[in-house]
């Protein structure tokens, strides 16, 4: 970036100017966002809240400590509320913010893109992987 640029306080545009600062906090997002689970909860939470346990019976074989992970990850990335409710036993609701609601549109495109484009993908490795023997 330019020292005027710096002075402006101007963001760069796409593809015209590498800003370490600004690749470093889009790396971080997409290292939250891009992960399996990550991308997996934010779906199963997309019908509307749910419990620990629906969660979980939903996505199939995640481990309850990966689920606890990716759920305190996405509470702290302000993704997801965890709402307890003081009954006995303790019922704990996990809902998407506003802020998680607008990822669920471009996880969706993406898993559309993923499942039309799977047989490109695939053809192309095995080109690959046969030139590579």
């Amino acid at each position: 970036m330019t020292a005027q640029r710096k002075q402006e306080g101007t963001k760069s545009i796409p593809g015209t100017l590498h800003v370490p600062e600004e690749c470093r906090q889009v790396s971080e997002v997409l290292q939250r966002i891009g992960d399996k689970w990550t991308v997996l909860v934010v779906g199963e939470l997309g019908g509307g809240p749910r419990r620990f346990n629906e969660i979980r019976r939903g996505l199939g074989s995640i481990s309850q400590r990966m689920l606890t992970l990716t759920l305190r990850g996405l509470e702290r990335d302000g993704l997801v509320t965890r709402t307890v409710f003081p009954t006995v036993p303790p019922r704990v609701d996990y809902e998407l913010t506003k802020l998680g609601r607008s990822l669920l549109d471009p996880v969706n495109q993406l898993g559309s893109w993923a499942r039309q484009n799977q047989p490109a993908i695939r053809q192309a490795r095995e080109k690959f992987d046969a030139v590579a023997r």
